[in-house]
Order: structure tokens, then C-alpha cells, then sequence
């Protein structure tokens, strides 16, 4: 039987750097079919967000937080950031293995911004 050896951690100014909890996750084709959804889900309520607080004003924005920054930013800053700021985090958590949780995110965007948007500006609902 082999003797197990054990090396001490590596040190960083005098402070043990703490071990990696897991590997890089290996690719997944549904992962990346996932994020690429998100991706254009982002996309799309961007652009109806858009048309939709042009046309119909900044009341019409559901959200408290992104039409507070449409006031002081301006719709199209205001909404660039906001959407960099999802695609950020939605690309992260593809990163990171999280694949199921991004999936939940985009059935949730498609379902609460997308489709109302499409009801609103394409069917006058």
C-alpha cells in the first residue's frame, strides 16, 4: 500500500488560501443552449422595455427599480445597464455549472416580461 502524502496548503502573506471546492464544470450542450436563451430573452425585454416606455410612458414599467433609473439615466442607458448587469450574472451562474437555475430564469423572463410585452405591443391587450 502506498503511502498518502499530504502537502500543507498554500500560504499567501502568512494566510492558508482556502481549497477549491470543485472543478471547472465540463461543457454541457444543454448549458450552453440555455444561456444562449437567456441571452435572448435579456434581449427581447430589452427591446419591448424600450418600445413599450416610449410609446406608452415610464408608468408602464412594472418594475420599481428599472424605471427609477429610467428617470434619472434615460430610457436606453437605463435599460443597457440593467440588462448588462442580468447577462453578467446569467453568464456567471452558465460559468459556475448552475445550468438548471438559469434555465428557471429564462421560462421566468419569457413568462413574466417577454410574453406581456408581446401581449401589450403586438396584440393591444
Amino acid at each position: 500500500m502506498a503511502a498518502v502524502e499530504y502537502t500543507t496548503s498554500p500560504q499567501l502573506y502568512g494566510s492558508p488560501l482556502p481549497k477549491q471546492w470543485s472543478l471547472p464544470p465540463s461543457r454541457i450542450r444543454f448549458g450552453d443552449v440555455v444561456v444562449v436563451a437567456f441571452l435572448v430573452a435579456q434581449c427581447l425585454d430589452g427591446i419591448f422595455t424600450y418600445v413599450g416606455v416610449t410609446t406608452f410612458g415610464n408608468g408602464i414599467e412594472a418594475n420599481p427599480l428599472i424605471a427609477a433609473l429610467m428617470i434619472h439615466l434615460g430610457h436606453g442607458i437605463a435599460l443597457l445597464v440593467a440588462k448588462a448587469i442580468a447577462a453578467g450574472l446569467g453568464i456567471a451562474l452558465h460559468l459556475r455549472g448552475v445550468h438548471a437555475a438559469v434555465a428557471v430564469l429564462v421560462v421566468f423572463y419569457v413568462a413574466t416580461a417577454v410574453l406581456p410585452w408581446i401581449a401589450i405591443l403586438f396584440f393591444q391587450v
